[in-house]
């Protein structure tokens, strides 16, 4: 073959190769509908299925684990709220000012000089409350849990507030110490975490008691 024949045989390939391909999205976009269409249903099956099934396992905490006094909700056993008066335990400071639309830490770094003096500030503060010495007052009643709602206390935070409930209550030491007693919880399953005691229950459980006196200094504070 001579070189003006090789040539002409390699024109047509070349303009072939020069030629843009055009690509076909219309068989594209059937499948891209369907699968959207699938997973917008999937996804609302799957969501419908794990409400109404946490709802019948666990309708109590599916609800947000409320608790009713006389059918009114008086608050939640999961969420912290501020109790006012010395005839109630008192609960873990809230950074969030126990708001759960702002549910926040205080973002201070142990080393800053803010936190120190808070920290500082509330220890003096919960010292002269509970009539006790500075170096008693446990630690979660003066610093604030990662997200400011925290609805529990050590049982040692709530055996130095025993004393002055019981007084402001015209209770016996020996009857309130017996009601933080009962809402001592132990480690989640027996293994993790500490035991513990939940102010929310333990406060309602002091409003239910028969004999308790309807003192000035037991008066709660509005409900969220």
């Amino acid at each position: 073959m001579n070189r003006s024949a090789a040539a002409s045989l390699s024109r047509p390939a070349r303009a072939r190769a020069a030629t843009p391909v055009s690509l076909q999205h219309t068989g594209a976009l059937r499948p891209a509908i369907g699968l959207g269409v699938a997973s917008l249903l999937l996804g609302l099956a799957y969501a419908v299925a794990t409400t109404g099934l946490s709802a019948a396992l666990f309708p109590v905490q599916a609800e947000g684990s409320l608790l009713l006094d006389n059918h009114q909700v008086r608050g939640s056993r999961l969420v912290a709220q501020p109790f006012v008066g010395d005839g109630y335990f008192q609960t873990r400071p809230s950074a969030a000012n126990y708001d759960p639309m702002a549910a926040a830490g205080s973002n201070l770094a142990r080393s800053n000089p803010a936190l120190q003096e808070r920290v500082a500030e509330a220890t003096r503060t919960v010292a002269a409350r509970e009539g006790i010495a500075v170096d008693d007052v446990p630690s979660d009643l003066v610093t604030q849990s990662g997200a400011g709602m925290d609805p529990e206390l050590s049982p040692a935070a709530a055996a130095v507030q025993v004393k002055r409930v019981a007084g402001n209550r015209g209770l016996s030491v020996e009857q309130v110490q017996a009601l933080v007693q009962a809402h001592t919880q132990g480690p989640q399953w027996g293994v993790f975490g500490q035991p513990r005691v939940n102010v929310m229950t333990l406060n309602l459980a002091l409003d239910g008691l028969k004999n308790t006196q309807a003192a000035p200094g037991a008066t709660e504070t509005t409900t969220r």
